[in-house]
């Protein structure tokens, strides 16, 4: 039977067929040819260029399936690359827009038989990182471009001096204000309880409404106790005093200034940092995992964490979403994890549940000593001490 002419509703009917994807099971990937049906698919197994083309694949068979399987491979990986970069997607999303195109590359002639054998190849080859959840296999392209490379390590040489240009500067207002005690020469207020020195000492008071307002000459003690008027030296002093408060004011603007520019450098999107204690939220883990405590003993990408449970020892592979930070007892040791002070590690001082805030003293790095206050729940977390 001939074929039907164009413009025909059949013609227009087989053209829409033939468009769209057809069934895997009655394609010969040989020969590149796609049945519609079981019928079609037989005749063509029995045609003779089919014979031709499986006496040429039983020659080298192994080398077939290798060609097939890298053309297969880098469509895979070209897709991944060009249209998700290194965003960490379903491997089951990736490979149907893969096989949407009718002329691409099918799987049963490669070397993998399942896409799961397919996915665990790619990640033990380290051309994908890899990981099972309940919802499937996920993977994410790892970029080798030298230019990307290249671009990385440019941004970080970059981020690392500006680090330095900051600590820098820090070091210098701690030298600052380090020099302005010195040259101020006071010392440090000491404060005592408020008490009376006598405390047999009675209080009298007289209230005379009745008479004349008289003149009341101050006692010997009182004037010498509090004197009527101060002296030239007492007022230099006290004009000294201020002028060093005005120089200590401008002083805190400056490191407030600097703690500002510090704090939006080092505001990042990713707070998970290895060596403190964390908390599960994920319901979807069950009852065994919930609200339990664990450490981050790896990082397995900028939102991934390998968190080893406390009470089981079991390790999870867990996106930061689903963690909380974890605020110990007052005293104990801290990491700051996001914020200003980023890295560093901290002693609790105080918490302010109102605020959701806590108080910590920087313990390490050039800011030894430093008090800060006001810094949220979600800042900072429980440093593990093993």
């Amino acid at each position: 039977m001939g074929k039907h002419e164009v413009g025909t509703p059949k013609y227009i009917a087989n053209k829409i067929k033939a468009k769209g994807l057809q069934k895997l099971r009655w394609y010969c990937q040989m020969c590149q040819k796609q049945c519609r049906d079981e019928n079609g698919f037989k005749c063509h197994m029995m045609s003779e260029s089919h014979q031709r083309q499986l006496l040429i694949f039983a020659d080298n068979s192994e080398r077939y399936i290798d060609e097939f399987s890298s053309e297969f491979e880098q469509g895979y990986l070209e897709l991944l690359r060009r249209q998700f970069g290194t965003k960490r997607v379903p491997a089951n999303k990736v490979y149907q827009d893969y096989i949407s195109d009718r002329h691409h590359l099918h799987m049963n002639s490669t070397q993998w038989e399942t896409l799961t054998e397919f996915v665990k190849w790619l990640g033990r080859q380290g051309k994908c990182v890899v990981d099972e959840t309940e919802k499937g296999w996920f993977v994410q392209y790892v970029d080798r471009d030298p230019e990307t490379i290249a671009l990385q390590e440019a941004m970080a040489k970059k981020e690392k001096m500006e680090k330095d240009d900051q600590e820098r500067m820090m070091e210098f207002i701690e030298k600052q204000v380090e020099r302005g005690k010195e040259l101020s020469g006071k010392p440090e207020p000491s404060y005592t309880e408020l008490r009376r020195d006598d405390e047999d000492e009675k209080i009298t008071v007289n209230l005379n409404l009745g008479g004349k307002s008289k003149k009341v000459e101050p006692s010997t003690s009182a004037l010498s106790k509090h004197p009527p008027l101060l002296k030239e030296e007492d007022k230099k002093k006290a004009k000294k005093d201020k002028g060093e408060k005005r120089k200590a004011s401008a002083l805190d603007d400056i490191i407030r200034d600097e703690e500002s520019k510090k704090e939006r450098a080092n505001r990042k999107e990713f707070w998970i940092t290895e060596g403190v204690v964390v908390k599960v939220m994920a319901k979807s883990l069950g009852d065994a995992y919930y609200k339990k405590k664990g450490v981050i003993s790896e990082l397995a990408g900028r939102y991934l964490a390998v968190v080893t449970m406390l009470d089981s020892g079991h390790k999870l592979k867990v996106d930061q979403a689903h963690l909380e930070t974890v605020i110990p007892a007052v005293g104990r040791a801290v990491r700051v994890v996001n914020g200003a002070y980023r890295g560093c590690s901290a002693v609790l001082r105080g918490v302010d549940q109102k605020n959701f805030a806590v108080s910590v003293e920087i313990s390490s790095g050039p800011l030894k000593g430093r008090v800060v206050d006001k810094v949220q729940y979600e800042d900072v977390s429980k440093l593990h001490v093993s």
